[in-house]
């Protein structure tokens, strides 16, 4: 029997928010949409929510003056909304049923996992995401070959990668949606590389370690 440990599948959950204001705490999550896919693309489910605003919080005048250019996604994301306490239960319960160990993904993660961590930890105790989060951006800067973050657009990105009739448009499930289905377009070119996994027995140190 080998000593390292089979690690679990990993279900790649493409993540959007839209929000009032820069940090969680300070101002509210307004939707959530994730967008769960397989190791070989498939999109195995997904999930949207839209949210009640934190009762302490705030809006920055900023992201206000934005969202007057979005009002359609705006009245979108003021639709249906729920308590964030039922809100996060739901999304914690649906990640929990995925059965594999979840992959937080997006464009850019520093903004949407601050968010949704936030939430999670505040409405539910904990995330399942734990620290796991993989930035699209910097994912596609290696496989571009490039040495420059800000030269690694999606507008250098070749177009066969994009999926046609997917939108942009600063709904959450539909952001969730376009740039999930543009990481595992990503993804497979970089696997049809052929450069293959590293073998358990070249593994030096810390094989049960499971740090991320």
């Amino acid at each position: 029997m080998s000593r390292f440990r089979k690690p679990p599948n990993d279900v790649f959950v493409s993540t959007d928010i839209e929000a009032d204001g820069p940090v969680p705490g300070l101002y509210s999550m307004l939707s959530l949409g994730s967008a769960a896919y397989s190791l070989e693309g498939e999109l195995l489910d997904t999930f949207s929510v839209n949210l009640e605003t934190l009762p302490e919080a705030g809006t920055h005048p900023d992201t206000m003056a934005w969202w007057e250019q979005w009002p359609e996604a705006w009245a979108a994301c003021r639709e249906n909304q729920q308590p964030p306490e039922q809100g996060l239960q739901a999304y914690r319960h649906w990640l929990e049923s995925m059965g594999g160990r979840p992959v937080f993904v997006a464009w850019p993660v520093a903004f949407d996992f601050t968010f949704v961590n936030y939430y999670l930890h505040r409405f539910t105790g904990g995330t399942p995401f734990g620290y796991t989060a993989l930035d699209i951006k910097s994912y596609a800067m290696a496989v571009m070959q490039t040495s420059s973050f800000h030269r690694a657009t999606k507008k250098r990105l070749p177009a066969r990668l994009f999926e046609p009739g997917l939108r942009h448009n600063h709904i959450a499930l539909d952001d969730a949606l376009e740039q999930g289905a543009l990481f595992m377009a990503i993804l497979q070119e970089n696997l049809s590389r052929g450069m293959p996994d590293v073998n358990p027995a070249d593994y030096t140190e810390y094989p049960d370690w499971n740090a991320d």
